[in-house]
């Protein structure tokens, strides 16, 4: 657990923002990069920096997903219809451990990885054990009944820092949750400024 949650603040330290909103992120009291040499580190970035803090940003926000399963979530989004930063913002947030996050079942994308593989989480009835599950507009998320109390799904229900985003439809009282409709990237509730554009920017160059 202490290595998942140092990545997670180192990854808020690197990019400079809190990017989770936390308010126990080291950001909210150096605004400087990890390291010795971290506050020299500020220097003009490049056209192909800004987009590879960007493609760095977003993916680090979902739990840091690898790099692999992030270049193909862009590929699925170039070949659809539409904006493709939107497209690539409407497929991340269909993933099941983002979900989870946004129903305030769990207190961080990271948790919500390890709450879904360790299996407290069923979609439509059926256990699953995938965080990157992809769900269809509709598909019903529950939580186990005996993990219905575990602190740290209270810990998540109490938590003032967020709300509820209006695409995901939760029933606190049977602990469910439904995406109403695939978002569109203002729809999601970001506490930094996303640029999926640039995300974009960067894998076609």
């Amino acid at each position: 657990m202490t290595k998942r949650l140092e990545s997670k603040y180192k990854i808020d330290r690197r990019m400079g923002e809190n990017i989770w909103g936390r308010p126990k992120s080291p950001v909210n009291r150096r605004e400087y990069g990890p390291g010795q040499h971290g506050q020299r580190r500020k220097g003009k970035l490049s056209d192909f920096g800004v987009q590879l803090k960007a493609k760095q940003k977003l993916r680090g926000y979902y739990g840091n997903i690898s790099e692999r399963q992030f270049r193909s979530i862009y590929d699925e989004a170039i070949r659809m219809k539409g904006d493709s930063g939107a497209n690539m913002i409407g497929l991340l947030e269909r993933r099941l451990d983002a979900v989870v996050y946004r129903a305030k079942f769990v207190p961080t994308v990271f948790a919500a990885r390890q709450f879904i593989s360790h299996g407290h989480i069923k979609v439509n009835g059926r256990r699953v054990n995938i965080a990157s599950y992809r769900l269809k507009v509709g598909d019903v998320v529950e939580i186990r009944e005996k993990s219905k109390q575990m602190n740290l799904v209270l810990e998540a229900q109490a938590l003032a820092e967020r709300d509820v985003p209006d695409y995901i439809a939760v029933d606190t009282g049977k602990m469910t949750a439904q995406i109403a409709r695939v978002p569109t990237p203002s729809d999601v509730p970001y506490p930094v400024q996303m640029q999926p554009h640039l995300v974009v920017e960067y894998y076609s160059r």
